[in-house]
Order: structure tokens, then C-alpha cells, then sequence
């Protein structure tokens, strides 16, 4: 599994460019931003992102000129996601070969599910099921089960389960967790992951044996049962 996929905001409103990179952390995706088309066209030529969710009305490059120039270095995703919502905007994004074309204001959710359809549909393949002894986590449905049987988590205890398969064998700090799963600064204060892996263990090992084991003084590790 090489991890989450990373998507490019492009936006010159901080207040949507910043609301959007927090959403679709806390939805799973590795997310970077860009205020300007020329930042973005930068970005992704550095570091191709899997998917670019790209504002049409920018300061110095339109949208549209943006796609034209992204897709001279590499045939990157594009989501337009825009207050345009002429139907000789869209056909002109779309003709461009942007994969969708999403007008503000826009429902979270359904713009969540939009992304997951591209990229399915862009990599050619369903996102791989994670499987550790009796868990197997499905990246694409957030859904869980042991031994066959539905486990409920929430979006957080999901996030933090999927890195722990992902890393399974292997001891991962408080730190690394707290980068990954949340993303933004606690000030150090890794309090938090203790919190949610005994939440996790509540809802994962009641009348089982235990999957997920400490390991003092470094941080956590996700091993199958022995049996």
C-alpha cells in the first residue's frame, strides 16, 4: 500500500483553500494548496499530485490556462471547483479534459465522493483492502470488520487504524501517528493517539486477543494474534 493519495487545492480564498485541505485531511487524503495558478503549476511539476481540485477564477492564471499547462509536464486529475457556473465554462473545463466540473456552493460529502470516483477511475484500480490477521479495513467504503464481523469506528479511529495496517509489524512513534492520522500541530502534546488507541482497543479486542501492543517508550505496533 503506498499510502494516501495526495491532492493539490488550488484557491486564492484562504478561508476555502484552508476549509477544503482540512476536510479532505480529515477524509484521508495527503493534501497540499496553492493560492495561485502559477504556484500550482509549480507544485505539480515538482511533485505531481493524484488529483488537482482547481478554482476557475484566479489572480494571475485562469483555471483554464492552468489545466493547459499542467498537462504539458504530466496528465494530472483535474476537479474544477469554481462560482462559474456558465454552461460555456463547463464545457470549456470539460473540453480541456478536466475529469468534473463542481460548482460553489458545493455539498462536502458529495464532492468527497466525486474525488473517490476519479480516482478510482484515473488509476484504473479500487484502492486495495488492507488485511491484518483477522481485520481487514476498505479504504474506499471506511469499513472495518474482525473476524468477519462489522467493527463502527469513527472518521479519526478509522484514519488511525488504516496507518497501523499500514505500518503492520512495525513499531510506530506517538509522533509519526500524530503527523499522519492528524496532520496539524498539538504542540507537541501526543496525549491524543493514547486516547484513541484505547478507543480503538475498546472497539477492536472486547473478548479478543489483543492486536494492538505498546511498546514503552517508543509508541505502538499492530501485530496478528498469535495463535
Amino acid at each position: 500500500m503506498s499510502g494516501a493519495e495526495r491532492l493539490l487545492v488550488v484557491d486564492d480564498e484562504p478561508t476555502v483553500r484552508e476549509l477544503l485541505a482540512a476536510t479532505l485531511r480529515f477524509a484521508g487524503f495527503r493534501v497540499s494548496t496553492a493560492a495561485t495558478g502559477a504556484e500550482a503549476v509549480a507544485s505539480a511539476a515538482g511533485s505531481p499530485p493524484d488529483l488537482v481540485l482547481l478554482d476557475v477564477m484566479l489572480p494571475d492564471l485562469d483555471g483554464f490556462e492552468v489545466v493547459r499547462r499542467l498537462r504539458e509536464h504530466h496528465p494530472v486529475p483535474v476537479l474544477f471547483l469554481t462560482a462559474r457556473d456558465r454552461q460555456a465554462d463547463k464545457i470549456t473545463g470539460l473540453s480541456l479534459g478536466a475529469d468534473d466540473y463542481v460548482t460553489k456552493p458545493f455539498d462536502l460529502e458529495e464532492l468527497i465522493a466525486r474525488i473517490r470516483a476519479i480516482l478510482r477511475r484515473t488509476t484504473g484500480r479500487r484502492t486495495g483492502l488492507l488485511t491484518s490477521g483477522p481485520l481487514v479495513l476498505d479504504p474506499d467504503g471506511h469499513q472495518v470488520t474482525r473476524d468477519g464481523e462489522p467493527v463502527r469506528l469513527s472518521p479519526t479511529e478509522f484514519r488511525l487504524l488504516r496507518y497501523l495496517m499500514e505500518n503492520a509489524g512495525q513499531v510506530v512513534s506517538r509522533t509519526q501517528i500524530l503527523d499522519r492520522v492528524w496532520q496539524y500541530d498539538f504542540g507537541g502534546d501526543t496525549s491524543i493517539v493514547d486516547t484513541y488507541i484505547s478507543y480503538l482497543r475498546r472497539k477492536l479486542d472486547a473478548g479478543h486477543p489483543k492486536l494492538i501492543h505498546t511498546v514503552h517508550g517508543t509508541g505502538y505496533v499492530l501485530r496478528e494474534p498469535r495463535r
